[in-house]
Parts: C-alpha cells; structure tokens; sequence
C-alpha cells in the first residue's frame, strides 16, 4: 500500500511538472510547432508523469524503506518526546514566519529568498532539539502535572502511597536472578510490570554470549520472563522506546523510571544507590529477602558447618540454610565439621546480611 502511495506521488508530481513547465521547455528548445499547446497541454502532464515515474523508478523501494524507518522511530518513541519536540519545532517555525516577514521586503534575492528558507530550517531544527531535550524541565512548568506526581509518590503523612497501581520496572539483574517470578507467583508484587526493549536487547546479548556461564544466565532471565508473562496472573508490559543519547542500561532505567513514574526492581546494590541518589523509587529484592529471613540476635547459639577459611587469620566461613553468610572467629579449625556457635554481632545493608560468630567451646574457655 505504502509503495503504492509513493508511486502515485511521483506520478502527479511528474505530470505537475510536465504541465507547468513541458511547453516552456519545447518552446527553448524550438522542437515542432507548439501552436495550440495549450489545448493539449494534459499530453505534457502524461509525459512528465511518465518521464518522472521511469526516472525514479529505481528510488521508489529506498524511499518506502526510509518511510518505514522513520515510522518505527517514531512508534518507538515515548509520547512525551514527540509532543514537547513537535512543541519546540512549532515554535521554532513560528519565530522563523515573524523573522521572514521583513527581509521578503528586501530587494537582495539573497536576503528575500535564501535567508528565510535558511532561518526557517535552523531554527525548526533548533526549537525541536530544545523541546526534546528539555522535556523534563518543561514538565515541571505545569504546577498540576508537578502536584499530580507528588500526591502519586506521597500522601499527608509523608508515607508513599498508590504503590500498588504504579510501574515496576524490571532490571536485568533481578530478572536473570528469577525470584521476581516467585513474588509475584505469591501476589505480594502487585501492578503492572514493565520491561524496557533495551533490557530485553541485553538479555538476548547475554544468552547469545560465547561465554557458557554467561549464555547461562541469559537464557534463564529469558525464561523467567517467558514464566511470568504466560504462567503468572500479572499484567506485563513491554517498553518499546529507547533513550539513544544515553548509553548505559542503567542510567536508561533511572531515565524510564524518572518519565513514567513508575519503580525500579532490582537487586543491583550500585543501581540501588542512584537510584537512591536520583530521587527514583526502587524495590530491592535483596532488602526483602533480608526482611523475611528469622531475626538472629547477639548472644544467640545456632548449630553451623564451617565449609572454608575466611579472609582475615584463624576465620571460618559457614553458611545458613537460605545462603546467609557467617564469619566464625577462630573458625580455622573447625573447617569440616558441625560446632555450635554464639553470634556476636549482625551486620545488614541491601548487598546482604553477615553474622559474625564464635564457637561455644572457645566462648566457655574464655
């Protein structure tokens, strides 16, 4: 249909072409009698129809490849960039028209004909650039749009609310690590869960890798999302647009977040803490996981394997049931074996949790 629309283009052009300008050309070139011509000047435009479409032939595929890219790019787009770009190309236009008026005045063809095409092309470019780049700030000149995102993040008492209706935007890192699919299997995450086309871009990047621990990782994110979109009762979305400016998947997800409005998950420490710093709301998969697991307390007593030595001198590492780390002081000796031990000290942030312990034994020689 497209190429069909574009033929037809050509076709009207041409015989617009040949119309117009056809008699003036056989009268220069003093080919025949033009006597008349007039009254057979739609022959001119059959010709110029059909000089143009045969001359053009060969560009007719590249012209509807060129449409289809520029319709993708636009598709893929987020709505507020080609609303505040088209904003900024309308007002840069604008100004080019009110400019234009008084140098057409002007008896220099340079000045009258070149410079107003000239203005009117730099400063459409000029005022798009702008919109687009300035979207964010110009969001925040609309007092409702910027009440309407506080009173999503924060109710009276400070505390966030709507939680529940809002975006969570998945990362690649909580996606490969798969847990996301059994929360939401449980109906603790509620909402809609998006997934950027960038994300998925890394994903297949990872699964396609030569690496095998990395093609691994890749394919089992893949179907975790293929689990969570067919299997689980969870609405997903998928973000087709992209942020071509920006490099970094992560940077991408701070900017997505910051658009929609939405939540970043993930278990990422390093994302965690931009996003901390950015002003963007993130789920930590990690800090749940550290809210479930039982509460061990100073002066405790647990029974531990010590499976290997640890980083400073005489220490043992052991491990709880659900991978919890725990440094036994003294521990070296014990490697292999099943001793009781009494905490010390807990140590939590959002990497995750380290209990710091001694054997009971040296704990009773003491």
């Amino acid at each position: 249909m497209l190429r069909r629309m574009v033929q037809l283009f050509i076709l009207i052009i041409g015989g617009t072409l040949g119309f117009m300008f056809l008699p003036d050309l056989i009268e220069l070139l003093n080919v025949g009698d033009i006597q008349g011509w007039l009254v057979n000047s739609y022959t001119g435009a059959v010709f110029g129809a059909i000089i143009l479409f045969l001359s053009t032939f060969w560009l007719v595929d590249d012209i509807v490849g060129l449409i289809r890219l520029v319709e993708e790019t636009l598709v893929k787009a987020p709505v507020t960039d080609l609303l505040f770009g088209t904003m900024g190309l309308g007002a840069g236009l604008i100004i080019a028209y009110l400019i234009s008026l008084p140098l057409e005045a002007v008896q220099i063809t340079v000045i009258s004909t070149i410079l107003p095409l000239f203005l009117t092309l730099l400063l459409g470019y000029l005022g798009f650039q702008v919109g687009f780049k300035k979207r964010d700030e110009l969001i925040n000149l609309f007092p409702a749009a910027r009440s309407n995102a506080k009173d999503k993040k924060k109710d009276a008492t400070g505390h966030n609310k709507q939680m529940s209706g809002s975006l969570k935007i998945l990362d690649t890192s909580v996606i490969i690590d798969g847990r996301i699919a059994d929360i939401c299997q449980t109906g603790f995450l509620e909402g809609t869960l998006m997934i950027p086309g960038f994300v998925l871009e890394e994903l297949q990047h990872i699964a396609d890798s030569s690496d095998v621990l990395k093609r691994n990782r890749g394919r089992r994110g893949l179907d975790i999302l293929n689990k969570i979109q067919k299997e689980l009762p969870v609405n997903v979305e998928i973000y087709e647009g992209d942020f071509e400016d920006i490099q970094e998947v992560d940077s991408k997800l701070v900017k997505l977040a910051k658009l929609l409005d939405g939540y970043v998950v993930t278990n990422d420490f390093n994302l965690n803490k931009v996003c901390d710093l950015q002003g963007v709301s993130v789920l930590n998969i990690n800090d749940l996981a550290n809210a479930v697991k039982p509460v061990v307390l100073p002066g405790e007593e647990m029974n531990v394997q010590v499976i290997k030595d640890g980083k400073e001198q005489n220490q043992g590492i052991a491990y709880l049931d659900d991978g919890t780390m725990i440094v036994v002081e003294e521990g070296r000796n014990y490697i292999g074996k099943h001793i009781e031990v009494i905490v010390t000290s807990v140590l939590q942030t959002s990497a995750g949790r380290m209990i710091f312990a001694k054997p009971k034994l040296l704990e009773k020689a003491l």
